[in-house]
Protein backbone atom coordinates (compact mmCIF):
# COMPACT_ATOMS: atom_id res chain seq x y z
CA UNK A 1 0.00 0.00 0.00
CA UNK A 2 1.28 3.36 -0.35
CA UNK A 3 2.40 5.43 2.34
CA UNK A 4 1.04 9.18 3.21
CA UNK A 5 3.16 11.68 1.19
CA UNK A 6 5.46 14.12 3.18
CA UNK A 7 4.11 16.66 5.65
CA UNK A 8 5.31 19.81 6.72
CA UNK A 9 4.47 21.41 9.83
CA UNK A 10 5.53 24.52 11.67
CA UNK A 11 8.94 24.00 13.46
CA UNK A 12 7.72 26.50 16.31
CA UNK A 13 5.22 25.27 17.73
CA UNK A 14 6.02 21.73 18.93
CA UNK A 15 8.41 20.22 21.91
CA UNK A 16 7.09 18.04 24.42
CA UNK A 17 3.51 17.73 23.60
CA UNK A 18 2.11 19.88 26.15
CA UNK A 19 3.98 22.68 25.20
CA UNK A 20 4.51 24.74 22.28
CA UNK A 21 8.41 24.63 21.52
CA UNK A 22 8.40 21.75 19.31
CA UNK A 23 11.37 19.71 17.92
CA UNK A 24 11.43 19.75 14.48
CA UNK A 25 12.58 16.44 14.83
CA UNK A 26 9.53 15.19 16.06
CA UNK A 27 7.49 17.29 13.84
CA UNK A 28 8.43 18.55 10.45
CA UNK A 29 10.39 16.40 7.48
CA UNK A 30 9.28 13.32 5.48
CA UNK A 31 7.05 10.99 7.45
CA UNK A 32 6.50 8.05 4.86
CA UNK A 33 9.06 6.14 6.45
CA UNK A 34 8.04 6.52 10.28
CA UNK A 35 4.33 6.98 10.51
CA UNK A 36 1.92 3.98 11.08
CA UNK A 37 1.86 2.46 7.42
CA UNK A 38 -0.88 2.36 5.10
CA UNK A 39 -4.24 3.89 4.75
CA UNK A 40 -7.01 2.67 6.69
CA UNK A 41 -9.70 4.35 5.12
CA UNK A 42 -11.66 3.21 2.32
CA UNK A 43 -11.11 5.04 -0.79
CA UNK A 44 -13.26 7.74 -1.55
CA UNK A 45 -15.04 7.31 -4.78
CA UNK A 46 -12.99 6.68 -7.83
CA UNK A 47 -10.18 5.34 -6.62
CA UNK A 48 -9.80 9.01 -4.34
CA UNK A 49 -7.93 9.48 -1.22
CA UNK A 50 -9.86 10.90 1.40
CA UNK A 51 -8.92 14.81 2.17
CA UNK A 52 -8.54 15.82 5.37
CA UNK A 53 -8.50 19.03 8.00
CA UNK A 54 -7.22 19.25 11.15
CA UNK A 55 -8.35 22.46 13.50
CA UNK A 56 -6.08 23.80 15.89
CA UNK A 57 -6.58 25.98 18.31
CA UNK A 58 -2.75 26.39 18.49
CA UNK A 59 -2.12 23.90 21.79
CA UNK A 60 0.72 21.81 20.81
CA UNK A 61 -0.99 18.76 23.05
CA UNK A 62 -4.12 19.12 20.98
CA UNK A 63 -2.34 19.55 17.83
CA UNK A 64 -0.15 16.18 18.89
CA UNK A 65 -3.43 14.13 19.12
CA UNK A 66 -4.91 15.33 16.17
CA UNK A 67 -2.21 14.88 14.23
CA UNK A 68 -1.06 11.66 15.65
CA UNK A 69 -4.83 10.02 14.76
CA UNK A 70 -4.11 11.62 11.04
CA UNK A 71 -0.85 10.32 10.70
CA UNK A 72 -2.36 6.91 11.62
CA UNK A 73 -5.37 6.51 9.54
CA UNK A 74 -2.75 7.19 6.44
CA UNK A 75 -3.93 10.91 6.41
CA UNK A 76 -1.86 14.13 4.79
CA UNK A 77 -3.72 16.33 6.71
CA UNK A 78 -4.57 20.57 5.78
CA UNK A 79 -3.49 21.97 9.36
CA UNK A 80 -5.74 25.36 10.27
CA UNK A 81 -4.87 27.04 13.39
CA UNK A 82 -7.33 29.23 14.49
CA UNK A 83 -7.41 32.20 16.77
CA UNK A 84 -10.90 33.85 17.27
CA UNK A 85 -11.09 37.06 18.80
CA UNK A 86 -11.70 38.18 22.24
CA UNK A 87 -15.61 37.55 23.05
CA UNK A 88 -15.85 35.29 20.22
CA UNK A 89 -13.19 32.61 22.06
CA UNK A 90 -14.85 33.42 25.16
CA UNK A 91 -18.04 32.30 24.32
CA UNK A 92 -16.60 28.90 22.58
CA UNK A 93 -17.67 26.48 22.07
CA UNK A 94 -21.05 27.58 22.05
CA UNK A 95 -20.72 30.74 19.86
CA UNK A 96 -20.11 31.54 16.43
CA UNK A 97 -17.12 31.24 14.40
CA UNK A 98 -14.85 34.35 13.82
CA UNK A 99 -16.09 36.25 10.53
CA UNK A 100 -12.95 36.73 9.50
CA UNK A 101 -11.88 33.59 10.07
CA UNK A 102 -14.63 32.43 7.83
CA UNK A 103 -12.14 32.34 4.63
CA UNK A 104 -10.33 29.36 6.13
CA UNK A 105 -13.07 27.36 5.92
CA UNK A 106 -13.66 27.57 2.11
CA UNK A 107 -14.82 24.67 0.16
CA UNK A 108 -14.37 22.23 -1.19
CA UNK A 109 -14.70 20.69 1.84
CA UNK A 110 -12.61 17.53 2.80
CA UNK A 111 -14.54 14.10 3.55
CA UNK A 112 -12.98 14.60 7.15
CA UNK A 113 -12.61 17.20 9.90
CA UNK A 114 -10.58 16.66 13.39
CA UNK A 115 -10.05 19.56 15.66
CA UNK A 116 -9.21 19.15 19.26
CA UNK A 117 -10.01 21.94 21.95
CA UNK A 118 -13.11 24.01 22.79
CA UNK A 119 -12.02 26.92 20.21
CA UNK A 120 -12.32 24.71 17.66
CA UNK A 121 -15.60 23.30 18.12
CA UNK A 122 -18.25 25.49 16.36
CA UNK A 123 -15.51 25.63 13.24
CA UNK A 124 -16.05 21.89 13.30
CA UNK A 125 -19.84 22.64 13.36
CA UNK A 126 -19.65 25.42 10.82
CA UNK A 127 -17.73 22.99 8.38
CA UNK A 128 -20.62 20.20 9.22
CA UNK A 129 -23.49 22.33 8.24
CA UNK A 130 -21.75 23.99 5.28
CA UNK A 131 -21.62 20.74 3.90
CA UNK A 132 -24.91 19.29 4.16
CA UNK A 133 -24.03 17.13 6.41
CA UNK A 134 -21.68 15.08 4.14
CA UNK A 135 -18.40 15.77 6.58
CA UNK A 136 -17.48 13.13 8.81
CA UNK A 137 -16.20 14.84 11.83
CA UNK A 138 -14.39 13.56 14.79
CA UNK A 139 -13.57 15.67 18.08
CA UNK A 140 -10.35 14.90 20.25
CA UNK A 141 -11.22 14.76 24.11
CA UNK A 142 -14.23 15.61 26.21
CA UNK A 143 -16.22 18.39 24.45
CA UNK A 144 -18.34 20.68 26.67
CA UNK A 145 -21.35 21.02 24.14
CA UNK A 146 -22.25 17.47 24.70
CA UNK A 147 -22.10 13.78 22.50
CA UNK A 148 -23.69 16.00 19.70
CA UNK A 149 -20.05 17.96 18.90
CA UNK A 150 -18.99 15.52 16.20
CA UNK A 151 -19.70 12.54 14.75
CA UNK A 152 -17.26 10.14 16.70
CA UNK A 153 -15.67 11.53 19.94
CA UNK A 154 -12.10 10.57 21.13
CA UNK A 155 -12.38 11.18 25.10
CA UNK A 156 -9.47 9.19 27.30
CA UNK A 157 -11.68 6.53 29.83
CA UNK A 158 -10.73 9.01 32.75
CA UNK A 159 -12.87 11.96 31.28
CA UNK A 160 -15.15 9.59 32.17
CA UNK A 161 -17.39 10.07 29.15
CA UNK A 162 -19.83 7.74 27.85
CA UNK A 163 -21.95 7.60 24.69
CA UNK A 164 -22.57 4.97 21.32
CA UNK A 165 -20.26 7.93 19.36
CA UNK A 166 -17.65 7.69 22.01
CA UNK A 167 -13.86 6.02 21.50
CA UNK A 168 -12.41 5.74 25.19
CA UNK A 169 -8.97 4.30 24.73
CA UNK A 170 -7.03 4.20 27.76
CA UNK A 171 -4.79 6.48 27.03
CA UNK A 172 -4.47 10.09 24.36
CA UNK A 173 -3.32 9.59 20.94
CA UNK A 174 0.40 11.05 20.37
CA UNK A 175 2.71 11.18 17.03
CA UNK A 176 5.47 8.87 18.33
CA UNK A 177 5.86 4.88 16.34
CA UNK A 178 7.95 2.30 16.62
CA UNK A 179 9.91 3.56 13.82
CA UNK A 180 10.02 6.84 15.14
CA UNK A 181 11.67 6.07 18.51
CA UNK A 182 13.79 3.18 16.66
CA UNK A 183 15.14 5.66 14.22
CA UNK A 184 15.71 8.33 17.25
CA UNK A 185 17.59 5.38 18.98
CA UNK A 186 20.05 4.84 15.75
CA UNK A 187 20.53 8.56 15.68
CA UNK A 188 20.66 10.38 18.74
CA UNK A 189 20.69 13.66 19.10
CA UNK A 190 25.13 14.38 19.85
CA UNK A 191 24.08 15.78 23.23
CA UNK A 192 22.30 13.19 24.59
CA UNK A 193 24.36 10.15 22.77
CA UNK A 194 27.30 11.86 24.78
CA UNK A 195 26.23 10.95 28.07
CA UNK A 196 27.16 7.33 28.73
CA UNK A 197 24.45 5.24 30.01
CA UNK A 198 22.59 4.90 32.33
CA UNK A 199 20.43 7.65 31.29
CA UNK A 200 17.85 8.81 32.95
CA UNK A 201 15.53 10.96 30.53
CA UNK A 202 13.91 14.00 33.28
CA UNK A 203 10.75 15.48 31.39
CA UNK A 204 9.37 18.63 33.65
CA UNK A 205 6.39 20.54 32.72
CA UNK A 206 4.91 23.08 34.80
CA UNK A 207 2.63 25.20 36.67
CA UNK A 208 -1.44 24.22 35.17
CA UNK A 209 -4.77 24.18 36.62
CA UNK A 210 -4.47 20.76 38.48
CA UNK A 211 -0.55 21.09 39.69
CA UNK A 212 2.17 23.50 41.11
CA UNK A 213 5.40 22.86 41.88
CA UNK A 214 5.91 24.23 45.16
CA UNK A 215 9.37 24.93 47.03
CA UNK A 216 9.34 21.57 48.53
CA UNK A 217 8.66 19.80 45.03
CA UNK A 218 11.81 22.08 43.81
CA UNK A 219 13.59 20.54 46.38
CA UNK A 220 12.68 17.42 46.47
CA UNK A 221 12.95 16.88 42.60
CA UNK A 222 16.69 18.42 42.62
CA UNK A 223 17.41 16.50 45.52
CA UNK A 224 16.57 13.37 43.91
CA UNK A 225 18.33 14.38 40.28
CA UNK A 226 21.88 14.49 42.97
CA UNK A 227 20.97 10.80 44.06
CA UNK A 228 20.43 9.65 40.53
CA UNK A 229 23.75 11.44 39.69
CA UNK A 230 25.30 9.65 42.73
CA UNK A 231 24.43 6.22 41.94
CA UNK A 232 26.01 6.85 38.42
CA UNK A 233 23.25 7.49 35.88
CA UNK A 234 23.47 10.25 33.61
CA UNK A 235 20.86 12.86 33.50
CA UNK A 236 19.00 14.03 30.07
CA UNK A 237 16.49 16.71 31.09
CA UNK A 238 14.21 19.39 29.55
CA UNK A 239 12.13 21.67 30.37
CA UNK A 240 8.72 23.33 29.38
CA UNK A 241 7.57 27.07 29.34
CA UNK A 242 5.21 25.98 32.00
CA UNK A 243 8.27 25.50 34.14
CA UNK A 244 8.82 27.93 36.60
CA UNK A 245 11.70 30.80 36.32
CA UNK A 246 13.20 29.35 39.66
CA UNK A 247 13.19 25.71 39.07
CA UNK A 248 15.02 26.01 35.76
CA UNK A 249 17.82 28.18 37.29
CA UNK A 250 17.83 25.77 40.23
CA UNK A 251 18.31 22.79 37.53
CA UNK A 252 21.04 24.89 35.07
CA UNK A 253 23.00 25.38 38.30
CA UNK A 254 22.74 22.05 39.56
CA UNK A 255 22.97 20.10 35.65
CA UNK A 256 24.92 22.81 33.63
CA UNK A 257 27.16 24.48 36.58
CA UNK A 258 30.41 25.74 35.27
CA UNK A 259 32.57 22.41 34.44
CA UNK A 260 36.02 23.11 35.30
CA UNK A 261 39.04 21.99 32.86
CA UNK A 262 42.30 22.15 32.49
CA UNK A 263 43.05 25.19 30.62
CA UNK A 264 41.44 26.71 33.58
CA UNK A 265 44.22 25.52 35.90
CA UNK A 266 41.31 23.63 37.61
CA UNK A 267 41.27 19.30 38.76
CA UNK A 268 38.77 16.70 37.19
CA UNK A 269 36.52 16.32 40.61
CA UNK A 270 34.16 14.02 41.16
CA UNK A 271 31.60 16.25 40.58
CA UNK A 272 32.84 17.67 37.50
CA UNK A 273 32.34 13.75 36.22
CA UNK A 274 28.82 13.89 37.36
CA UNK A 275 28.39 17.56 35.46
CA UNK A 276 29.62 15.69 32.28
CA UNK A 277 27.07 13.11 33.24
CA UNK A 278 24.85 15.44 32.74
CA UNK A 279 22.49 17.94 30.14
CA UNK A 280 19.56 20.11 30.52
CA UNK A 281 17.52 21.93 27.16
CA UNK A 282 15.79 25.30 28.83
CA UNK A 283 15.37 26.51 25.02
CA UNK A 284 18.28 26.84 23.63
CA UNK A 285 19.11 25.20 20.13
CA UNK A 286 16.65 22.46 19.39
CA UNK A 287 14.77 20.30 21.36
CA UNK A 288 16.16 16.65 22.12
CA UNK A 289 12.91 15.58 23.20
CA UNK A 290 12.85 12.98 21.16
CA UNK A 291 16.44 11.82 21.49
CA UNK A 292 15.54 11.50 25.34
CA UNK A 293 12.92 9.59 25.28
CA UNK A 294 14.06 6.81 23.16
CA UNK A 295 17.67 7.27 24.61
CA UNK A 296 17.05 6.83 28.33
CA UNK A 297 17.14 3.62 30.07
CA UNK A 298 14.33 5.18 32.63
CA UNK A 299 12.53 7.95 32.65
CA UNK A 300 11.10 10.45 35.17
CA UNK A 301 7.78 12.78 34.08
CA UNK A 302 5.84 15.05 35.69
CA UNK A 303 2.63 14.35 36.43
CA UNK A 304 1.15 17.62 35.12
CA UNK A 305 1.03 16.43 31.46
CA UNK A 306 -1.35 13.53 30.51
CA UNK A 307 0.41 13.39 27.10
CA UNK A 308 4.07 13.93 28.10
CA UNK A 309 3.05 10.73 30.35
CA UNK A 310 1.73 8.60 27.38
CA UNK A 311 4.47 9.56 25.06
CA UNK A 312 6.75 7.70 28.02
CA UNK A 313 5.13 4.80 28.10
CA UNK A 314 5.45 4.04 24.55
CA UNK A 315 9.07 3.86 24.98
CA UNK A 316 8.80 0.64 26.72
CA UNK A 317 11.39 2.15 28.89
CA UNK A 318 10.09 2.29 33.01
CA UNK A 319 8.42 5.25 33.14
CA UNK A 320 8.63 6.92 36.90
CA UNK A 321 6.05 9.98 37.60
CA UNK A 322 6.55 12.78 39.92
CA UNK A 323 3.71 13.95 41.43
CA UNK A 324 3.69 18.12 42.37
CA UNK A 325 1.32 19.57 44.71
CA UNK A 326 -2.41 19.52 43.93
CA UNK A 327 -3.56 16.91 41.88
CA UNK A 328 -6.99 15.75 40.22
CA UNK A 329 -9.51 13.22 40.71
CA UNK A 330 -9.36 11.86 36.36
CA UNK A 331 -5.25 12.65 36.13
CA UNK A 332 -5.46 10.57 39.13
CA UNK A 333 -7.59 7.47 37.40
CA UNK A 334 -5.11 7.83 34.45
CA UNK A 335 -2.37 7.35 36.36
CA UNK A 336 -3.63 4.30 38.05
CA UNK A 337 -4.36 2.50 34.86
CA UNK A 338 -1.34 3.18 33.46
CA UNK A 339 -0.02 1.53 36.50
CA UNK A 340 -2.11 -1.54 36.44
CA UNK A 341 -1.13 -1.64 32.68
CA UNK A 342 2.10 -1.62 34.39
CA UNK A 343 3.67 1.10 32.41
CA UNK A 344 4.42 3.53 35.03
CA UNK A 345 4.64 3.96 38.59
CA UNK A 346 4.81 6.76 41.31
CA UNK A 347 7.51 8.34 42.12
CA UNK A 348 9.15 7.16 45.41
CA UNK A 349 12.51 8.52 45.43
CA UNK A 350 14.53 6.03 43.71
CA UNK A 351 14.62 4.12 40.16
CA UNK A 352 12.90 1.06 39.47
CA UNK A 353 13.32 -1.46 37.26
CA UNK A 354 10.85 -3.20 35.63
CA UNK A 355 9.66 -4.28 31.77
CA UNK A 356 5.80 -3.94 30.46
CA UNK A 357 4.76 -3.95 26.66
CA UNK A 358 5.31 -0.06 24.89
CA UNK A 359 1.79 1.29 25.47
CA UNK A 360 0.55 3.09 22.23
CA UNK A 361 -3.66 3.48 21.95
CA UNK A 362 -3.09 5.50 18.84
CA UNK A 363 -3.48 2.94 16.15
CA UNK A 364 -6.34 1.07 17.98
CA UNK A 365 -7.94 4.65 18.10
CA UNK A 366 -7.48 4.91 14.25
CA UNK A 367 -8.68 1.20 13.33
CA UNK A 368 -11.93 2.59 15.43
CA UNK A 369 -12.61 5.68 13.52
CA UNK A 370 -12.11 3.88 10.29
CA UNK A 371 -14.62 1.79 11.10
CA UNK A 372 -16.85 4.58 12.26
CA UNK A 373 -16.31 6.17 8.69
CA UNK A 374 -16.86 3.09 6.78
CA UNK A 375 -20.93 2.69 8.17
CA UNK A 376 -20.80 6.61 7.34
CA UNK A 377 -20.02 6.17 4.11
CA UNK A 378 -20.94 2.85 3.66
CA UNK A 379 -17.81 1.61 2.77
CA UNK A 380 -15.86 -1.26 4.01
CA UNK A 381 -12.56 -0.53 6.27
CA UNK A 382 -9.19 -1.79 5.61
CA UNK A 383 -7.99 -2.99 9.34
CA UNK A 384 -4.36 -3.16 9.44
CA UNK A 385 -3.63 -3.12 13.28
CA UNK A 386 -5.68 -5.67 14.58
CA UNK A 387 -6.85 -4.43 17.84
CA UNK A 388 -9.53 -1.90 18.93
CA UNK A 389 -10.28 0.72 21.05
CA UNK A 390 -13.11 0.80 23.75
Amino acid sequence: MRAPPAVQYSADRFGPSSDPAISPALATGVLSDTLWPGHLLPRAGEGRAQTAWVLSDTRAGHEVQSLGIADALGLSPRLIRLAPRGLIAALAPFGPIDPREAKLLAPPYPDLVIACGRRTIPYMRHVKRASGGAVFTVYVNRPASGLGTADVIVAPRHDGLVGENVIAPLAPANRLTPQRLAEARAALDPRVAALPEPRVGLLIGGDSRHFRFSERDAERLLADVGAMLDQGWSVAATVSRRTPARLVEALRERLVGPHPTPLRGATFSHEWEKEARAFLWAGDGENPYLSILAGSQALLVTADSVNMVAEAATTGAPVHVFEPEGGAAKIAAFLDALEQRGALRRWRGRLEHWRYEPLNETPAIAEEIARRYAAFRGAAPVLLHGSCAS
